[in-house]
């Protein structure tokens, strides 16, 4: 299973309480829902009006469970921002 780092920006780092964790996880999808187990509550809600990033690579309208993660690969967690 890659082990890869989530970071979180703005509102999700504050939901979360922590700028970025490691998760053991293959897609998306996977980090995903180990961050909402780990952080049930506001990250969740969050989570539903972010974009992520992959290894630099935007997401987009891709399916979060098609989206491969790499082994020391990096999540970006990016809530909307004013002005943006």
């Amino acid at each position: 299973m890659p082990k890869v780092t989530v970071r979180y920006w703005a509102a999700a780092k504050a939901a979360a309480g922590v700028a970025e964790e490691p998760h053991d996880a293959a897609t998306l999808a996977e980090a995903l829902d180990a961050a909402r187990a780990r952080h049930p509550g506001e990250l969740v809600r969050v989570l539903q009006r972010c974009s992520f990033l992959v290894d630099g690579d935007p997401v987009g309208t891709r399916g979060h469970e098609t989206v491969r993660l790499a082994d020391g690969g990096t999540v970006e967690v990016l809530p909307p921002f004013a002005g943006g």
